[in-house]
């Protein structure tokens, strides 16, 4: 309630300065516009009676015409200044110039404090903003999108999300030397087939030569049709993969084709130990599945690309056992490592959670907010501005859908994925989304429009529209930010501006009509007053009206 009166003074004070602004240049241009007609030197005793004898000799008319077409100009202006900055010049000159004068907070320079932060982000933005990350937490095709396709009759997933699954299960599960061997030559070929019966039948096809792990890995997640069948399959498989890590590890040293096999090989142990873990916390077994990921990232700490943190995280936050979220997070929330709504929404989580319970907004604007409501907020505000989406979708302002295989970073698609699991986490926390419902909106007030600097991070990627709706099926509407939308005072001064030029134009070609249907105008405007009035006289005593007419 607080920030929402803070914005509504900021506001005000805009809307004034915009307006002395707005009053000072179209003075300014009159007179400019004088001295042109006049072309005389500006002194005031010898030309004050020929500026008299030339503005009495204009005709009403020229008045209109000039204010018609001054107003359209105006109009013009503003319009495509906003077209090309993101903000009106009058706008940018009250905000920028005379807004700190009057005690304004000037936002576009970010904190001390978020300096550090903005300035290591920045020495990201060498690498492609809109770069595509697996989901960590994505679903199985066969157990969970294919029944939810059997169900609705809809594709939860389009045809960019599994082409780019294709390339991971190529990059992960072969390499160069699998001609050598049948079973692998088989699969080879099946993660590059589009139709999902042809890689399943060539998948028991590479079963039929020998125990292949690759083989069950496709099977589990696309034959089998509940998540303990798949289980099952990925359990078969870390029998035969773990026997193929054992031998390439024994052969890893012994030239290129082997380190590239080992390399394989160990990106299918971990990528089946990380999907039986997800298998067990999706049956219920929580505990069993945090100490599978505690073991598979101490087994494998270098290959943090599978972000098993995030996996982790989820189901420490089902055990409520938030000390041990607060210890991954001192980890990996880390200003040298890429942040994810995880990490930030889990981070503001469990400053909420300190204060949630016994926050009201109606106290808060009394007593102002206290060291630790202000750190939840502020943490909130750093997980909005990192990902604007996920707010609507977890105080259910917007309709979930499954989540994606593939996310983008600060996108809808991540923001999907992230509430899909999270939600309920939230929701267990009392008082969490009532936190998060009076501050979410306070972040783009502290973010300088247009986003040509950031505040915590940096700038937000003008490329990731483009991305979500080629991540996200099309029955879904995608969400998107920044969205262009005009300011009031735009949209008002335009409208006024084109109405004043119509008018002056009509006018000066219809000057009867024009008067005829001003006359109309205004007397139907006034007849509701006019039959007020004659009821009041008729109703009255007549000394008492003149005495009240006197008054």
């Amino acid at each position: 309630m607080a920030e929402a009166g803070t914005g509504f003074l900021e506001q005000l004070k805009s809307c004034i300065v915009w307006s002395w602004t707005y009053l000072w240049t179209l003075w300014f241009f009159i007179m400019l516009f004088l001295v042109y007609i006049l072309r005389v030197p500006l002194k005031i005793n010898d030309n004050l009676t020929t500026v008299s004898m030339f503005l009495n000799t204009l005709t009403p008319k020229f008045y209109v015409a000039l204010t018609g077409t001054s107003s359209l100009i105006s109009g013009l202006i503003l319009w495509w200044y906003f077209r090309k900055y993101g903000t009106s010049f009058i706008e940018q000159v009250s905000v920028s110039h005379l807004r700190p004068l009057l005690g304004g907070v000037d936002n576009s320079a970010p904190s001390a404090a978020s300096a550090a932060g903005g300035d290591a982000d920045s020495n990201r933005q060498s690498v492609s903003e809109c770069k595509v990350w697996r989901n960590p937490l994505n679903l199985f095709r066969g157990a969970e999108y294919n029944r939810y396709t059997w169900v609705t009759g809809r594709e939860p997933l389009t045809y960019y999300d599994m082409n780019l699954s294709a390339q991971d299960h190529q990059t992960f599960f072969t390499c160069d030397t699998d001609h050598l061997r049948p079973a692998d030559a088989i699969m080879q070929k099946a993660w590059r087939e589009r139709n999902p019966q042809a890689r399943i039948s060539a998948a028991h096809e590479a079963l039929e030569l020998n125990e292949c792990a690759t083989a069950y890995i496709l099977l589990a997640e696309e034959e089998a049709t509940t998540i303990v069948e798949a289980e099952k399959l990925f359990k078969q498989a870390l029998k035969a993969g773990e026997g193929c890590y054992r031998r390439s590890q024994q052969l890893q040293h012994h030239g290129a084709q082997y380190e590239a096999q080992h390399r394989r090989d160990t990106n299918v142990l971990v990528y089946i130990k990380r999907r039986l873990a997800m298998c067990a916390r999706k049956l219920g077994r929580t505990r069993e599945a945090v100490k599978m990921m505690r073991d598979l990232m101490k087994e494998f700490p270098l290959l943090s690309m599978f972000n098993i943190h995030e996996n982790l995280l989820e189901a420490l936050l089902e055990l409520q056992a938030y000390a041990d979220v607060q210890a991954v997070l001192a980890k990996y929330d880390d200003i040298s490592l890429p942040k994810s709504a995880t990490i930030c929404y889990t981070a503001a989580l469990l400053k909420a959670r300190a204060v949630s319970d016994k926050f009201s907004p109606e106290a808060a604007s009394r007593r102002g907010l206290s060291t630790a409501e202000m750190n939840a907020v502020e943490a909130i505000h750093r997980a909005v501005e990192f990902n604007p989406h996920v707010p609507k979708y977890l105080l259910e302002m917007k309709s979930l859908i499954l989540p994606p295989e593939h996310i983008l970073k600060r996108g809808d698609s991540e923001a999907i994925a992230y509430a899909f699991f999270h939600l309920q986490h939230w929701k267990r926390v009392e008082g969490a989304l009532n936190l998060l419902h009076c501050t979410w909106e306070g972040t783009f007030r502290m973010i300088p429009y247009p986003l040509e600097k950031g505040h915590l991070f940096y700038p937000y990627p003008i490329c990731t529209e483009t991305a979500d709706r080629e991540l996200l099926p099309s029955f879904h509407e995608v969400s998107v930010y920044p969205k262009k939308e005009l300011p009031f005072f735009i949209l008002f001064t335009a409208g006024l501006c084109s109405f004043t030029a119509m008018l002056a134009l009509l006018t000066h070609q219809f000057p009867e009509l024009m008067g005829v249907f001003a006359k109309a105008f205004l007397s139907t405007l006034f007849a509701p007053l006019n039959f007020v009035m004659e009821k009041v006289e008729s109703i009255l005593p007549s000394s008492l009206w003149h005495q009240l007419t006197r008054i």
